[in-house]
Formats: structure tokens, sequence, C-alpha cells
């Protein structure tokens, strides 16, 4: 495939420009786009937030690697807030002329940006206040996720938004979905009659989706006392993932049919029993500063969804995430039914598992049964491996913001959330939000709670 055409010029407004998002993601991957020549040839970056910064071009060189790279110098900053974003729209303006003149075009050809690295209680005045101010004129919206905290506050601020811009002007961002090995798995399925012939309930026992970390608070402990684990990372990230994994197959590749596709798993996904989730709260989560003495918000999530469709209907999809977990992996894990009849015996009648690793350095892996060298029939496990390093090594792949990023530049939705994805899954897990399961303490490097599906037996 050929490179994508370079974008047009572009205003790049970011909130949250000194937070830590911009500087871990957002600045180093704008960078590494420049590296590579996929950012227009002449942009600007306006850094905004309530309180100024003295040296904003230096935050940004402290957190680029690349010395070449063009990013301070391009940048500005100016204060703003949901109440007064008039010295903003003129920071904008005058950003926008100078993109303009340097590409020798009108100023109306300049789109713009607007990045709200923001906290989701602040979300809805801004936009708002980015109506009153005109800055959403030409622009494209992109939003982090948690999009509202429930679904009044996701709906008030869906609301927001189409009062000053379209839906295709809205990108929701879901990082994982900007992963390579995410993307894969479209790739996998239907590139492949060999799994896509398999890819049903009359095959699959079970799927799990599993995100653990080894890292505590970091720092965000009052990020978690507002939004805990489920609303960070199981009704986004893992449900977009099931999203993937449990989509029939799309009429083609564009944003609209994919998305059509997983919107549809959502319509199907059967709100989480009470029953069917478990909730863990580190011991010593309580002890920063940012957090509360008696805090009940969960750093844990391990539940069982269902998607009644007839492709997966009473397949169990086992989600499971937390902090200070014993492992850090992105892994799905598809089991297999055991063969029937089993004419290899007990060892032959075990499930075999199909695992997608989706960090940074995706694999695949296959159980398999093969003969055990030597003079019986006996079978013994075997795995069959691929290393996307090893097959592609030419390639290289972009970060999960690069390819966020780019798709904004060039207008491509394909791997963000759309406003009905978004509602229909709060409307899933709204019902465990308000009446969740005890939280139970567990240790950290643990892996916590027994979940469900291992207290049940499953």
């Amino acid at each position: 495939m050929s490179e994508p055409e370079r974008p047009a010029p572009h205003v790049i407004v970011l909130f949250g420009a000194n937070g830590d998002l911009a500087k871990r993601m957002i600045y180093p991957a704008l960078a590494a786009l420049g590296g590579r020549e996929r950012l227009p040839e002449a942009y600007a970056l306006v850094g905004t937030g309530r309180h100024d910064v003295d040296d904003y071009a230096g935050v940004i060189r402290e957190s680029v690697d690349d010395a070449s790279s063009d990013l301070a110098e391009r940048a500005r900053f100016q204060t703003s807030d949901a109440d007064d974003g008039a010295d903003l729209a003129r920071a904008v303006a005058d950003a926008e002329q100078q993109v303009a003149d340097e590409a020798g075009v009108d100023v109306s050809e300049v789109r713009r940006i607007v990045y709200l690295s923001v906290p989701p209680g602040s979300m809805t005045d801004i936009v708002a206040m980015l109506g009153r101010e005109g800055i959403t004129e030409r622009a494209r919206l992109v939003v982090e996720k948690p999009f509202g905290l429930d679904l009044d506050s996701s709906r008030a601020l869906d609301r927001a938004l189409k009062d000053v811009v379209d839906e295709d002007a809205v990108f929701r961002v879901d990082h994982f979905l900007g992963k390579e090995a995410v993307q894969n798995v479209l790739a996998l399925r239907f590139a492949n009659r060999l799994l896509a012939t398999v890819w049903n309930r009359e095959n699959i026992e079970s799927v799990s989706i599993e995100v653990p970390e080894t890292l505590g608070l970091e720092g965000r402990g009052s990020f978690y006392e507002t939004v805990g684990c489920l609303r960070d990372m199981v009704s986004t990230h893992l449900s977009q993932i099931l999203g993937f994994v449990a989509l029939e197959p799309p009429d083609d590749l564009s944003a609209e049919s994919v998305r059509d596709a997983k919107a549809a798993v959502f319509d199907a996904l059967r709100p989480i029993a009470k029953a069917d989730a478990v909730f863990g709260q580190f011991d010593g989560y309580r002890d920063d500063d940012d957090t509360d003495d008696d805090s009940q918000v969960e750093t844990l999530v391990a539940l069982t969804a269902y998607v009644d469709t007839d492709r997966w209907r009473d397949v169990p999809f086992h989600l499971r995430t937390g902090k200070s977990m014993a492992d850090d992996r992105r892994t799905v894990t598809l089991r297999f039914r055991a063969p029937d009849p089993a004419l290899f015996g007990d060892e032959a009648a075990k499930p075999e598992d199909l695992v997608l690793d989706l960090s940074d350095e995706p694999r695949v892996s296959i159980e398999v049964r093969g003969k055990r060298p030597g003079p019986e029939l006996d079978v013994a496990p075997a795995t069959l491996r691929l290393d996307y390093a090893d097959d592609f090594p030419d390639d290289e792949p972009l970060a999960a913001y690069e390819r966020i990023l780019l798709d904004v530049f060039h207008g491509d939705q394909l791997l963000f959330a759309r406003a009905d994805e978004v509602d229909r899954l709060w409307q899933v897990y709204g019902p465990l939000l308000d009446d969740p399961p005890a939280v139970q303490t567990y240790e950290p490097g643990s892996w916590g709670p027994t979940p469900p599906w291992e207290r049940d037996g499953a």
C-alpha cells in the first residue's frame, strides 16, 4: 500500500497541554509523525489550559526524543477556561494565518484539530465555550475517554458536541483501537479461511480478554477516585476489543461498515448481572494522598459478558483488568471445544487455545496436539507461533497515538468510538455501576479476588 498523502495545513489546539497524557503520548506521537513526514507541511500547535506554562517549548522538548523535531518551534501556549476563550480564539486565528501564509493558501483552507485531554467533568463546558468562540469552525474534535461518567452525563456530553459539530467531526479516542495488534484481529478473522470458519459458538467454548497491570496509581489517585476501573478500562478498552472479536463480517472495511458491525455486537450484549462481576481494590490504595480513607472505588474488575447473537449465544466472554496485579499483559484467548470423539484419550480431550498477544510486540499462538515422538501413537501439547516482528522485519508499525492522530488528520473514523456505541455500553454497564458488588481487598502483585468464572467452576 502506498503512503497516504500528507494532510492539509492544520492548527492543532490541545487542551491539557501540560498534562501527563500530552507529555507521554501526544507530543511524542506528533514528533514521530513529523519524522516520518506524515504531518502537514505547514502546521501550528496551540497548547491551552487554565494555568500559564512559562516554558511551553521546553515542556515539549523534554517529552520528545527526536532532537530534530520542529514541534516545539511551531508551538505556543494560551491560557483559557470554560468561561472565557476569547484570547484562545485570537491565538488560534493568529496561528491559522501564519500557517496559511506558510502554505500559500487562503486561511479558509486551514483545518483545525481540537484535542480535549481533560477530565470528563470539564468536557461539556469547554465544548460549549468552543462553540461560542467559533473555534469549532472547520474543526475535528478529539475526545479522550471516559465519555461521561454514566448514561446521563454521556448523553449530555453528546448533546454538547452535536450543538457545535456533526458526528463525522467527533473522534472519540480509545487508544487500544490504535494498536496494530488490535487491528490485526480483523485481519486474522477475515483474511484467513482457517480461522473464519471456526470463529463461532460451535467451535469456541469461551473468550477471555485480560489486561492486568503491575502499575498502581502512579499519581492518578484523584482521577481514579472519580472514575474507577470499570469506567476507565472495562466500558472502554476491553469492550471495544470485545466488539472487534465478536462482530459479524462487515460489508467492507469502511468506518461506517465496521462501526455498524461493532454497534450490533453492543446492541446484543446482555446487561451485566451483579452475580457475574467481582470488584477489587488493592491494599494500600487508600494510603494515597488523593484518595478517600474509606474509598470504595474499584481498582480491579472481573466479569462475564454474553453476546446474544447466533454466532455467540451462551458463549461467556471473560473480562479482567486491574491495577497492582501480578503481571502486565494484553491478551485475547479463544478456548476451543474439545474434539468429539476424543480418539486420543484424555490429553486430546483438553481444550485448545488461540492466544492473541495485543502488546506492542504482538504475537499469535495456537495450542495444538501432535504425536509424541516414539513407538506409541500418543499425543502431547505443542504450540504454533506467529511473531509479527520476525515475519515483517522491514515494516515499522505505528504506535497507537501515532495511528490515532494520523487518522484524525485524514478524517478516518474507523478506529474511533461512535455515539451509539458509547450510549449502548453505558446502558450495559449502568446497572452494575448503580448496584455494584462489594469491593474486595487484594494484595498488590496478586491476581486479585477469584473471578466469577473460576468461582462458579466454569
